[in-house]
């Protein structure tokens, strides 16, 4: 589920890897860690795909190159134009999302294995950027939304959404929730961060409008950031 405006999708399509020779060159040179850098899986358990996100931000640069843990560059972003002494600054961007019945999780992760990306960058005053990030496969399984039920119609001032826990694997650390309720022609976006031990959300009745449709989405989120989520659509009278 794409949150963002995505600036860039990743190189690869599929296992396709671009090998820009120097991708580790800045490895020997004084370079301090980006501002903030990430890099996390997203499980969509109802439509069943995922996706890889990433996201940096820092000062003005104009080059932005993201290395795999084979040494191969993922990302190579470098600003032209009017931009190579203005800069960019905030970047987020998420790899397509083919059904698992195309492209199962076992070859998702394949692709993407555990271990450090690396984040290179170049500031337009020559300052360098170096962050590894690190990638797991510790993937927390989907809340279960008990409330509202799929396609159900509903009075705009009594909603609330409800979901239960679901039991993880060992090793894996469901350390939040995030609540998501979505006006369907894009025009309202509710947002809220809730604890582990959340279990509901009421939803302000002045954010919902009568006759329309929307849909929630609960993410389970982990503690190296990983999420799966689930969603639900209904409507208001």
């Amino acid at each position: 589920m794409k949150r963002r405006i995505a600036v860039l999708l990743l190189v690869p399509a599929l296992g396709v890897l671009a090998t820009v020779p120097g991708g580790t060159a800045t490895a020997g040179e004084s370079a301090r860690p980006f501002k903030a850098a990430d890099l996390k899986i997203e499980i969509n358990a109802t439509d069943g795909d995922a996706g890889l996100q990433i996201f940096l931000d820092d000062e003005a640069w104009k080059h932005i190159t993201i290395v795999h843990p084979n040494g191969d560059v993922l990302v190579d972003v470098q600003a032209s134009g009017v931009l190579t002494d203005y800069g960019l600054t905030e970047l987020f961007s998420e790899s397509s999302e083919p059904p698992f019945s195309q492209f199962p999780l076992p070859e998702f992760k394949r692709l993407f294995p555990e271990g450090d990306y690396v984040f290179l960058g170049t500031l337009i005053d020559g300052t360098k950027l170096r962050s590894a990030v690190p990638l797991t496969h510790d993937l927390p399984i989907g809340p279960v939304i008990v409330s509202p039920r799929p396609d159900s119609v509903l009075s705009p001032d009594g909603v609330t959404v409800r979901w239960l826990a679901t039991p993880q694997r060992p090793g894996v650390d469901v350390t939040g929730y995030q609540v998501l309720v979505v006006a369907e022609d894009g025009s309202q976006t509710l947002s809220a961060d809730l604890p582990a031990s959340a279990r509901e959300l009421t939803v302000p009745p002045q954010y919902l409008r009568p006759g329309r449709e929307y849909k929630v989405e609960v993410l389970a989120i982990e503690t190296s950031g990983n999420q799966t989520l689930r969603e639900v659509s209904f409507a208001t009278r």
